[in-house]
C-alpha cells in the first residue's frame, strides 16, 4: 500500500484499487514495482457515494486497472471507517476477476471467484465460491480461499462460505504444480 496521500474524493477511489490488488495476490506473487506510480481508473456504469454511511458503490460492469494490475466484476463495495480508510471492500461478480504481473515475470497472475472481499482490520482477502488462483508457480482452487495478509497464510476449503459446512458433493481443494524440466 504504497499510495500517497490524495485529495479525498481520488484518496477514496485511490483506496478501493490498493485493497482491491491486495485482494488477491497470494504471498509469493509482487506487483510490478512501477504498478504503485500508475494512475488509477476505475470505469463502471454508476457509481454512488454515501458518506452518512461510509460507502461507495460502483456498478455495473466494473473495471479497476493501475499499471500491470486489473479487477473486473459486476459490482464493488467499499466501506470506509470515520478517517476515511478502508474497512472492507467486496467485488461481486460472474466472475469477478483479476490479474497482474509480478516483478521478474512474462506471465500474469490472475484470481477469480464469484466474490472476493479485502477486510483490513483482519489482514484477510477471501475469494469466495468458484475460487481459483493461477500463477506461473501453480495453481490453487475451492469454494473458499483465504489468505492472511499478516501472518503470509493461505487456506483452502471445498466447504462453502460458511468454513463449518459440509462442501457440496464432487467439490474438492485443488492444488496443480507444474512439472519441473530436467
Amino acid at each position: 500500500m504504497m499510495f500517497g496521500q490524495l485529495s479525498l474524493p481520488i484518496k477514496l477511489l485511490g483506496m478501493a484499487l490498493i485493497c482491491g490488488a491486495v485482494l488477491v495476490t497470494p504471498p509469493p506473487a509482487l506487483a510490478l514495482a512501477t504498478d504503485s506510480a500508475q494512475d488509477i481508473e476505475i470505469v463502471a456504469n454508476s457509481s454512488e457515494i454515501d458518506d452518512r454511511k461510509n460507502v461507495t458503490i460502483f456498478t455495473g460492469q466494473v473495471v479497476v486497472t493501475q499499471g500491470s494490475i486489473r479487477i473486473t466484476g459486476d459490482k464493488m463495495t467499499v466501506h470506509y471507517d470515520e478517517q476515511n480508510d478502508i474497512e472492507t471492500l467486496v467485488m461481486e461478480g460472474n466472475p469477478a476477476t483479476y490479474r497482474q504481473l509480478p516483478d521478474g515475470s512474462t506471465v500474469q497472475d490472475e484470481a477469480r471467484a464469484r466474490r472476493m472481499e479485502y477486510q483490513k482490520l483482519k489482514n484477510l482477502i477471501i475469494l469466495i465460491e468458484q475460487a481459483q488462483v493461477k500463477q506461473a508457480s501453480g495453481s490453487l482452487s475451492g469454494s473458499r480461499i483465504e489468505y492472511d495478509t499478516a501472518l503470509s497464510r493461505v487456506r483452502a476449503t471445498s466447504a462453502p462460505a460458511d468454513m463449518q459446512a459440509e462442501p457440496k458433493p464432487g467439490e474438492r481443494v485443488k492444488i496443480v504444480i507444474p512439472a519441473q524440466p530436467k
